[in-house]
């Protein structure tokens, strides 16, 4: 997700009415919820009912998210170059599996399956069925709405799904900027490990305020970060304020369940342990989108930001490893969009206006300088019953590095 530099809260533009009245009915239940548990929350639980609370959660409320008039802009909407890439990939996986299909995590508007299946449909190679998985009836109607208007041709090779398929299927699953979005725990370290939790207070005119209060940490969890830490190289300065993702090992496995041979393909920003927990990251990664605006207050308008925290790609790893899974491949999103064919369909652009021309190239420096999304976000490819050498990680392979 990009959104423009971290801004005082009191210039974030301001909900309308309608909004605001959203905000505050899931405010309510997250207060109900906190004196229920005595108190306080943890911010995982926090963080699950701002983006997923049914009906009021950010990802379950229906406002716009993507785009222009939404909060942030992914890589498959600032170009079509982006998902051209992801197909170049998923092609040489499906070309080795009989009955293949591609199953999409989180889709968003459906912008990135469209230009996938155009880019397969252009090499002779689409797949018998693209899943998309969407819990949200909003983000789904958008999905459908745009597939039926841009490959009315394809449609009938698309289907639905709001939970993890009971049977197995073959061929690619698709995660983009799906790991960021997971609920985590948040934690400081000082002369001990302790929790952040959430709780609140009545304020002005009786309007909610949310604050963090701190907690005794899980035992078994703290031994697990512990370790961790053990394994650094640089020693961290205290207070040390990170995010610990315990999502995403039950996730691996229940893709590796679904999983019966291909590739599952993750990209995200984020970073190998040894950075994600670099000195300089003291303050942790949690970072807020609104209105392309990007700031650290996970408390402001719930229900109406996007709350993230970037990638620990060594977890990935280790949860894939330990759910049966290859890791066959790790490098940054520039590196795996220039193996995927980045310039060969650059130089293919054929176009004598001046203005598309810029475009195209302020797309390319969006997606791959390093200043942009081209090292912030990475690719890890990991596999199943699937012997080849991933073409995407050609280039070059930062498995090292993890």
């Amino acid at each position: 997700m990009i959104a423009d530099s971290q801004r005082s809260n009191s210039t974030l533009p301001i909900p309308d009415e309608f909004a605001i009245k959203l905000s505050e009915s899931l405010q309510e239940k997250i207060r109900l919820a906190i004196i229920n548990n005595g108190g306080s929350i943890s911010f995982e639980q926090y963080m699950q009912m701002a983006l997923y609370e049914p009906g009021l959660g950010y990802y379950s409320a229906g406002s716009s998210k993507f785009g222009e008039e939404g909060d942030f802009v992914t890589a498959p909407e600032i170009s079509p170059l982006f998902s051209r890439c992801i197909a170049r990939q998923c092609q040489q996986v499906l070309s080795e599996i009989f009955s293949s299909s591609i199953f999409e995590l989180g889709p968003g508007t459906g912008t990135m399956a469209i230009d996938i299946m155009l880019e397969l449909k252009r090499n002779n190679s689409l797949p018998e069925t693209y899943y998309l998985l969407e819990p949200s009836a909003d983000l789904r109607q958008r999905q459908q709405h745009n597939i039926k208007n841009t490959i009315p041709q394809l449609e009938e090779r698309f289907v639905w799904l709001d939970r993890l398929p009971k049977e197995k299927i073959t061929g690619v699953i698709l995660a983009n900027e799906v790991i960021d979005a997971m609920p985590v725990i948040r934690i400081v370290i000082d002369n001990e490990i302790e929790e952040y939790a959430v709780a609140c207070d009545s304020g002005a005119n009786d309007q909610v305020r949310f604050q963090w209060v701190m907690r005794d940490i899980d035992q078994k969890l703290k031994s697990e970060i512990q370790v961790m830490f053990d394994t650094l190289r640089e020693s961290i300065p205290t207070p040390y304020t990170t995010e610990i993702n315990c999502n995403i090992k039950p996730w691996l496995n229940s893709l590796n369940d679904v999983l019966e041979e291909g590739l599952i393909l993750i990209s995200d920003y984020g970073y190998p342990r040894q950075e994600y927990f670099h000195p300089q990251r003291h303050a942790g990664t949690l970072i807020c989108h609104y209105r392309h605006h990007a700031h650290d207050d996970p408390f402001l308008y719930p229900g109406l930001q996007d709350i993230t925290a970037s990638v620990d790609f060594t977890t990935v790893a280790e949860a894939a490893v330990n759910a049966g899974l290859h890791v066959s491949g790790f490098t940054t999103q520039a590196h795996f969009l220039i193996a995927s064919g980045l310039d060969q369909f650059v130089s293919e652009y054929e176009t004598d206006d001046v203005v598309e021309r810029t475009k195209m190239v302020h797309q390319v420096t969006k997606l791959t300088m390093p200043g942009e999304m081209g090292e912030k976000f990475k690719f890890i490819g990991l596999t199943k019953e699937l012997d080849i050498q991933l073409c995407g990680f050609g280039f070059i392979d930062q498995r090292s590095r993890l």
